[in-house]
């Protein structure tokens, strides 16, 4: 399948802003903020992440035991099991059920047509199920509202929970009524849904055989649990004598203690609920039907008026998992409880929602792992680009899977896997990379724009005039993609690391910080210059070096190696290994020596706290981690141990302050700090609600995702636009409101630092 170029790719995008995007981002980030709520008022909310987590690791290590365990269970009730190698395989397994069903049982409809009724299922969806049963001449009704929406349509799903969010109501009803010319026209949402309701019970009443998916199946006791917020898949499953259940081999799990925390943390994950309408509980084959569909107020039958005649099998479908499961960088993509958290939490899905940000099956950042494990890298591919790594899916996800690295792992397989380029000839052996050629030109110049920045600082102002020459400029976008009309960071001529070594280096800094010690602060401070501080806004270094002096604080700033951000970012997992180990052999003799690695730009330090677990020896990492701080968090600890606060430049204690925090801060549980040191210099910090600023480091540059970038970034210029000042932690974050509201946007502790002003 080949790839869409970027300007097929940028019109793609384009489409979906306008068609979809409002209608998926209402619902997503409606979703997001419940999910928020609900997981801010549960008290053991982080006890229940780590339980759930610990049953998937367990789930996953005893599979094949797990497997035989259900198989026994199942056929000690009267069920059958089968677990078909993939796709092909489970179709016609499941095909020749209700062949053999019917031809048993006889048809029960009016025509001589076998007829399937279905639940949500992705699984079915991943398998292609439906398709697969009609070419055997079954006719197949989905009975989810939003997925038989989409069966009417002819439409795939946007999202794995909401799979028609894409669509208004609106539309819906000129579908409904195009499709099924109803006496009165359908329009408000009561007519839908109870058009809806009869049309699909007189099926679910006629059908041959029910299918559902399965949320959990419990090995030991082989009981199905669905969890919905409609009844028909319950319906589906006891109604017709028939029910055939379809789950990934993921899907198992021990015990039926095992349940608990995943029924407690699915719905509050997917939409904010405290627990789904509907949670099923079926150990298979149980007595039909158990409601009497011309009296049915009468109690659920039971006894000799049941069928106990029923028939059941669970089909247990592996299509690349057991890979997965043996593979330890997508492995983690297995404890997956399909709740689409990620999906909501992602500001790129919001605009796109799963038709732009998804593949054959699977969409949200999830689906990466998904998509390469079961339908290939390839179909991974077409989207993985859309996850900027912020990290915001990591808090969202209930058993804590780290999305963004299985994106950055597989971004680094998919560029692995180009063939070379011809232009690579010019490249290799010229770049400090560890990188095979074939990798795309615009990553290989962002993953090394450390080198980029360092040769365009030192060949400042002349660089920048060059690089914004329409000529040159055009021969970015055709070369690298980076798009026209983003204005380019301006280089400075003079480095951070020279401005203070010019300045007198440690020694002034010692004897700066001793006239300010009153609290008598025995630490010392190695500022990372990362590259964007040192090359194109060392004023916010600047910044950094001033208050931290004017606390007591003597300061270093050395020349170290970048820190594998950008690297990682492009999916370069082996440059960025390389340039860790670099960085930390420069810092090893500071951290002995027990001084403290303050850190500007965020996203260096979440790679210094997340990634570099994966990528220094334990010890190493923990050592970088435990000594590593973001700037305004140290101040804020300084403040906190007796350091005065009025060395600082302060406001009358009112002074209103508009304040975005970078994504990955808020992972790291860093937005805090900065609010409570702005309060207590004397502002009023208005946080913003925006999970992303859009621009995510070189996602906003490239020209496939240009308008993509905007519309993210311009819900947060709306929230910030009447502030009358504006401060943002990350890089990417002041480039980007700054370009939208042509103002300055400052970091935090420009605002702090002495001498400064509003």
């Amino acid at each position: 399948m080949a790839q869409r170029t970027r300007s097929q790719q940028a019109d793609r995008i384009r489409h979906l802003l306008e068609t979809e995007g409002d209608a998926v981002h209402a619902k997503a980030s409606s979703f997001h903020a419940q999910r928020g709520e609900a997981y801010d008022a549960a008290d053991d909310l982080e006890a229940l992440r780590t339980e759930a987590r610990a049953i998937k690791e367990d789930a996953i290590d005893r599979l094949p035991d797990l497997i035989d365990t259900v198989k026994d269970t199942v056929e000690a009730n009267g069920g059958t099991v089968y677990v078909a190698d993939d796709a092909a395989d489970a179709n016609a397994y499941v095909a020749d059920v209700v062949d053999t069903q019917t031809e048993e049982h006889g048809i029960v409809g009016d025509d001589d047509t076998p007829s399937v009724v279905k639940s949500k299922s992705m699984t079915t969806e991943e398998i292609d199920l439906n398709d697969a049963l009609e070419a055997e001449g079954i006719e197949v009704t989905e009975t989810d509202l939003g997925e038989w929406v989409l069966q009417v349509a002819d439409d795939t799903p946007s999202h794995i929970v909401g799979p028609a969010m894409h669509l208004e109501r609106v539309e819906i009803a000129e579908l409904f009524n195009e499709r099924f010319d109803p006496d009165e026209p359908l329009e408000t949402a009561e007519e839908l849904t109870q058009f809806a309701r009869d049309y699909l019970a007189d099926h679910i009443q006629e059908a041959d055989v029910g299918i559902t998916g399965a949320n959990f199946v419990v090995a030991d006791s082989g009981t199905i649990t669905l969890v919905t917020n409609e009844g028909n898949a319950r319906k589906c499953a006891v109604t017709p004598d028939t029910h055939v259940a379809i789950a990934g081999i993921e899907k198992l799990i021990p015990t039926l203690s095992d349940l608990e925390p995943f029924v407690d943390l699915i719905a509050k994950s997917a939409t904010g609920q405290s627990i789904a309408q509907y949670v099923t509980m079926l150990s298979p084959p149980t007595d039909s039907p158990t409601l009497d569909f011309d009296d049915p107020e009468e109690p659920i039958t039971a006894g000799d008026e049941a069928k106990t005649d029923r028939d059941f099998h669970l089909v247990l479908l592996d299509n690349g998992r057991m890979d997965m499961r043996e593979d330890d960088q997508l492995r983690e993509t297995l404890y997956c409880i399909r709740c689409g958290a990620c999906s909501n939490s992602c500001v790129n899905f919001q605009s796109v929602g799963g038709h732009g940000f998804g593949g054959e099956t699977y969409s949200g950042g999830i689906a990466t792992g998904w998509e390469a494990g079961v339908h290939g890298q390839e179909s991974a591919a077409e989207f993985n680009d859309l996850c900027t790594g912020c990290s915001r899916c990591v808090d969202a996800c209930p058993v804590k899977i780290d999305i963004p690295w299985i994106n950055t792992v597989v971004r680094d397989r998919i560029n692995r896997s180009e063939d070379p380029a011809a232009t690579d000839f010019l490249v290799d052996g010229l770049t400090p990379d560890m990188e095979d050629g074939g990798i795309d030109l615009g990553k290989r110049f962002f993953g090394n724009i450390g080198t980029v920045a360092k040769a365009a600082s030192a060949t400042a102002p002349v660089s920048n005039w060059l690089a914004d020459a329409d000529p040159v400029r055009g021969l970015l976008e055709r070369t690298l993609g980076i798009d026209h009309r983003r204005d380019l960071p301006a280089f400075q001529r003079e480095s951070l690391v020279d401005w203070f070594e010019k300045r007198g280096g440690n020694a002034t800094s010692s004897r700066r910080a001793a006239r300010a010690n009153e609290a008598d602060v025995d630490r010392e401070v190695v500022l990372y210059p990362d590259v964007y501080t040192n090359y194109v806004d060392t004023d916010r270094g600047k910044a950094a070096v001033r208050t931290l002096e004017a606390l007591g604080i003597p300061v270093q700033v050395p020349d170290l190696p970048e820190s594998g951000r950008a690297a990682l970012s492009q999916g370069m997992v082996a440059t960025a290994d390389r340039q860790a180990s670099r960085l930390y052999a420069a810092l090893a003799e500071n951290l002995d020596a027990g001084r403290d690695i303050v850190v500007v730009e965020p996203s260096d330090l979440a790679a210094m706290h997340r990634e570099y677990e994966r990528l220094l020896p334990e010890r190493s990492f923990e050592r970088l981690r435990d000594n590593s701080y973001e700037i305004c968090e140290y101040v804020y600890g300084l403040l906190e141990n007796g350091a005065d606060p009025s060395a600082l430049s302060t406001g009358n204690g009112a002074e209103p302050v508009a304040y975005h925090s970078h994504c990955q801060q808020r992972t790291l549980d860093l937005e805090a700090p900065t609010v409570a040191v702005l309060e207590r210099c004397g502002y009023a910090p208005e946080t913003t609600s925006a999970e992303c600023c859009g621009m995510a480091g070189s996602f906003g540059y490239k020209r496939e995702y240009y308008e993509l970038s905007v519309d993210v970034g311009e819900r947060l210029a709306e929230q910030v636009a009447g502030a009358k000042t504006v401060v943002a932690s990350g890089t990417s974050c002041g480039d980007q409101l700054e370009g939208l509201l042509e103002r300055d946007v400052p970091h935090p502790i420009e605002v702090l630092a002495p001498g400064s002003r509003l």
